[in-house]
């Protein structure tokens, strides 16, 4: 048995966890970094990276559909290479994935441990049967897996997970989407977009992350135009005909049916991988969910010495965020008589689904509907999405009624990645709504419909606009 003894042992070297490694190391202390299974982020090997690859192909496919709109004939239609669409997605995120293992395979060999790790004792990991670990502070980076509903443990041969989707040769006739989140959102559509026939089955009324029931209204309608959604049912799933699924349905309005399919894709979210990490031999209590107590600006359990980080804290499921949380995790662990609450940095989150989602800074749920007011856009004749022929989506702003500072923003509509990031850039800034419009938008742009939700904004907070606000003006739908 090889006994190691550091000061920061870092568990998982996904995103999270090479970020924790080295502002550990960055602070002065000894660090190792334990994984078990094959180097490369979650992002790159089965996340963001070969979603959007995918994405791109399905968006391209569907560009060549509706080019008749534009007045651009293609005789001969689309026709989808699925095999070649899905090659092109491998050795594209092969690349991705390569750059993350060269970095880390090139760290030193001492630092680096291979295998699966447990708690024996506090401050203790035992990693197989190979290596004792003793550490002053250890980070967990333990990552996320894909959640698999019992009522699919009858077809689970059957049955794919996001990880699955991009290690297929080719794609199936027709998939059920369990789920309507956002990755459910995301690959049903692009699937749906390459030719494969796709239902998605929710249990809720929920279509996508939104809080505001404004803009969830408007997602139910727009996401419903393209792909078939059956919400508020419960399923059973077993054998079809040909070895394929047949899945039985009800709704909560008493309607009943059943359909048969090649797959299932399995999206109803990921679940922290802490199973197996033996943590109450760390003195660490869960709660009735299996999770522990966190400090999200600390990234510290408790008052343990044991600290937690990306995908793994169940919460900002995100590259960035994941990024953030490592090094916050990393420089606590290497100071443990000197815990520092690090500021975290604007909510931002986005979807490439058509219309694309963003979600900044607070939720309409976490807002007091007592102190906001409201601007909002649509984006069914706004100027810019007419001349691209996409038009859609809702969003909605909330500012401060006291500050008239902006507080956070519910977005859906054509390329909000964007304007998700000004507004992002803007709330960080602690800017108000009349600052904000002072600032300039060209024309004909996307962003001209933020300026349309600011204004409304103002006018609901009863702001005089200033006179570069009030003069530049394009006219409706600008």
């Amino acid at each position: 048995m090889h006994v190691r003894k550091v000061d920061v042992a870092v568990v998982g070297a996904g995103t999270a966890g090479l970020n924790a490694r080295r502002e550990a190391e960055r602070q002065g202390a000894s660090t190792v970094l334990i994984e078990s299974g094959p180097y490369g982020t979650m992002c790159a090997r089965v996340g963001c990276m070969p979603s959007k690859l995918l994405i791109a192909a399905a968006d391209a496919a569907h560009a060549v559909g509706r080019a008749d709109e534009f007045g651009i004939r293609v005789p001969s239609g689309v026709r989808v290479d699925a095999s070649a669409v899905l090659g092109r997605v491998r050795r594209e995120r092969d690349r991705f994935v390569g750059f993350v293992v060269d970095d880390t395979a090139a760290l030193p060999e001492a630092v680096r441990i291979r295998g699966h790790a447990r708690f024996a004792a506090p401050g203790v990991l035992q990693v197989e049967g190979h290596t004792r670990v003793e550490a002053k502070a250890v980070v967990l980076a333990v990552g996320s897996s894909p959640v698999v509903l019992p009522q699919l443990e009858k077809v689970r041969d059957r049955v794919l997970v996001n990880d699955d989707v991009f290690e297929l040769d080719d794609l199936p006739e027709s998939i059920a989407v369990i789920g309507s989140g956002i990755i459910a959102l995301e690959l049903g559509q692009a699937l749906r977009r390459l030719g494969v026939r796709i239902t998605l089955f929710a249990r809720s009324q929920r279509v996508g992350p939104f809080t505001d029931p404004e803009v969830m209204a408007a997602a139910r309608e727009l996401f419903s135009r393209e792909l078939e959604i059956r919400l508020s049912v419960g399923f059973e799933a077993d054998d079809g005909s040909g070895g394929g699924v047949r899945i039985r349905w009800n709704d909560a309005a008493g309607g009943r049916g059943e359909e048969e399919f090649e797959r299932v894709l399995s999206a109803t979210g990921r679940r922290p991988n802490l199973e197996g990490l033996d943590l109450a031999r760390a003195g660490i209590e869960l709660d009735d969910h299996g999770m522990p107590s966190l400090d999200p600006r600390t990234g510290r359990i408790g008052d343990s010495s044991v600290f937690i980080a990306g995908d793994a804290t169940g919460d900002r499921a995100l590259l960035h965020e994941a990024a953030d949380e490592g090094r916050i995790a990393g420089f606590n662990a290497a100071n443990p008589g000197e815990i520092r609450a690090h500021h975290r940095r604007v909510p931002l989150s986005i979807a490439f689904c058509d219309p694309q989602i963003g979600l900044v800074g607070r939720s309409h749920r976490a807002l007091d509907p007592e102190r906001i007011e409201i601007g909002s856009v649509d984006y069914g004749d706004q100027g810019r999405a007419r001349v691209m022929g996409q038009l859609g989506g809702l969003v909605r702003i909330y500012g401060d009624r006291e500050s008239g500072r902006l507080l956070g923003a519910e977005m859906l509509g054509p390329r909000v990645e964007h304007t998700a990031h000004l507004l992002a850039w803007v709330i960080q800034q602690g800017l108000t709504v009349d600052r904000v419009l002072e600032l300039p938008f060209y024309h004909p742009v996307i962003e001209e419909g933020i300026r349309s939700a600011l204004r409304d904004l103002g006018r609901r907070l009863e702001l005089t606009p200033a006179p570069c606000a009030r003069d530049l003006d394009c006219g409706p739908g600008a």
